[in-house]
């Protein structure tokens, strides 16, 4: 058997001794034999000495490469280092995300800053880098990676100097209780060069987290304050409660009421008059990184614009119950006082809780309560020939949810069937924000005055569209059991009445 040689003489001997110390080769005639392997037989036709395991050299004749095959050879080879150094770079700084790093700066170009990371570059955009602070090649810089993505001309580490977490790592390098987990940093919101604000927390009952991030006359955090160009530092008490979160976020102005709208994720802040600029800030530098600290839409009203609104309501609310109750101002404001918001409170609330104010019995209470259903179903009535005015079809009252006073705003704004009801989104009724010119702007939705919450706008036109067949009804948001509510039976089978008449 005679091995043919196309490989270097070590490897093929290596594995020629191997085949004939481990296999019995029995090839049949007309089948071909194993690639380097020829049968004896046939070996002897050319040598006579052949033998079983006798190895053979055979020198293959060099290829004459032209200029044109070199240099692609040349192109092929650099592409595929390049391509291994890029993934190389990839695999070494996706792992490295929310590091500090230090570079040098390699070039600038148009505000951007190209820096060398020793082992690949890294690029911080304008708007990553903190405000008035100039850079020339060569300047050593600290920055962090926030991101870094594989793209078709390679890696890109995308670095910042004014990510809230370049400061939050700037602090673990200061304050050992924060590298060690001691003390917490929850949130950070920045206004790069100008001002910060941080919630710490700790999980030592004996460690003060503002204290310690502090330190000695402020040692701790001058040392970082130097390293972002004299950005001043808000370091504040993080909590649970979300109100008092709100209060500590605010700081240093006082606050004497808060207000929170769950719902909508907005909170209404109510401080002393002389207060009001330190809360709002420079062109509302500290409630806007309040609010980015808490999550919050913070409103800032002073004491005396709240007591306005609230008279201001007040006697909306009296002149309300005099027009449709047919009373005095004086029990009109009994009324008010006691915490009724609407007619329909006092219609259908238990007649015992109206005879139980100071001054009224249970005849006047009976009397006042049937003067209110009076008013409701006159009211009814307005708003039926209203919703028929419009042009506003019976089957979208015939959704459940949907009242007449409802079917006049959707009438009002062009949604007159059950198909343009199911063709809506939940912000069309509740209302949306927007961003214009950089500030968060509501857009009120065609039943904002309603106070629907997200599921209350979601389920009525998820109705709709079962109306319309475009769903399943199985795909309803399911609604919580219980018992209906006497009064409310009772409010809508007065609507009913007053609709069907």
């Amino acid at each position: 058997m005679i091995i043919k040689f196309h490989q270097p003489i070590a490897k093929i001997a290596d594995e020629a001794s191997q085949l004939i110390n481990d296999t019995t080769w029995n090839v049949e005639e007309g089948e071909e034999e194993p690639v380097g392997i020829i049968r004896l037989s046939d070996a002897k036709r050319t040598d006579k000495d052949a033998f079983v395991g006798k190895v053979y050299e055979e020198i293959l004749p060099p290829f004459e490469f032209g200029r044109v095959q070199t240099q692609m050879a040349r192109q092929v080879v650099t592409s595929k280092v390049r391509e291994a150094e890029r993934e190389r770079q990839y695999e070494e700084f996706k792992d490295r995300v929310g590091e500090i790093v230090n570079g040098v700066v390699k070039r600038v170009e148009y505000g951007n800053v190209v820096v060398d990371l020793g082992r690949g570059e890294g690029i911080m955009r304008r708007d990553q880098s903190i405000p008035r602070e100039n850079f020339n090649i060569g300047d050593r810089i600290r920055c962090y990676i926030y991101d870094v993505r594989r793209e078709t001309k390679g890696p890109q580490i995308l670095l910042s100097r004014a990510h809230g977490g370049f400061m939050a790592k700037l602090f673990a390098q200061e304050v050992p209780e924060v590298y060690d987990g001691v003390i917490e940093i929850r949130a950070v919101a920045r206004d790069p060069g100008s001002r910060a604000k941080m919630a710490v927390v700790s999980n030592d009952s004996s460690i003060d987290p503002v204290g310690a991030c502090v330190g000695m006359r402020g040692s701790r955090v001058q040392a970082v304050v130097a390293e972002l160009q004299g950005e001043k530092i808000d370091i504040i008490q993080w909590s649970p409660d979300e109100a008092t979160f709100i209060v500590n976020a605010l700081a240093p102005a006082e606050v004497s009421k808060v207000v929170m709208d769950e719902e909508d994720e907005r909170v209404e802040v109510v401080v002393p008059d002389d207060q009001l600029s330190l809360a709002i800030g420079r062109r509302g530098q500290n409630v806007r990184l309040a609010s980015q600290l808490t999550g919050w839409q913070i409103d800032i009203m002073t004491e005396s614009q709240e007591s306005e609104r609230r008279q201001r309501e007040f006697t909306e609310r009296t002149a309300l119950f005099q027009e449709a109750l047919d009373v005095d101002e004086v029990i009109a404001q009994l009324l008010v006082t006691e915490g009724f918001a609407s007619v329909e409170d006092v219609a259908y609330v238990d007649a015992s809780e109206i005879a139980a104010i100071e001054g009224f019995d249970e005849d006047t209470a009976e009397e006042i309560q049937a003067r209110a259903r009076d008013w409701l179903d006159k009211e009814a009535a307005e708003y039926d020939a209203k919703r028929r005015e419009l042009g506003v079809e019976d089957a979208l009252l015939e959704i459940e949810g949907i009242t007449l006073p409802m079917a006049v705003a959707l009438g009002e704004n062009d949604v007159k069937t059950v198909e343009d009801l199911a063709g809506l989104v939940p912000d069309d009724l509740r209302g949306w924000f927007e961003s214009k010119n950089g500030e968060r702007v509501r857009e009120p939705g065609i039943l904002e005055a309603f106070g629907l919450d997200a599921a209350d706008a979601e389920l009525l036109i998820m109705r709709a569209r079962v109306a319309m067949g475009w769903v399943d009804p199985s795909e309803l948001p399911q609604a919580d059991e219980g018992e209906p509510d006497p009064e409310d039976l009772e409010a809508a089978e007065m609507l009913g009445e007053a609709r069907d008449a």
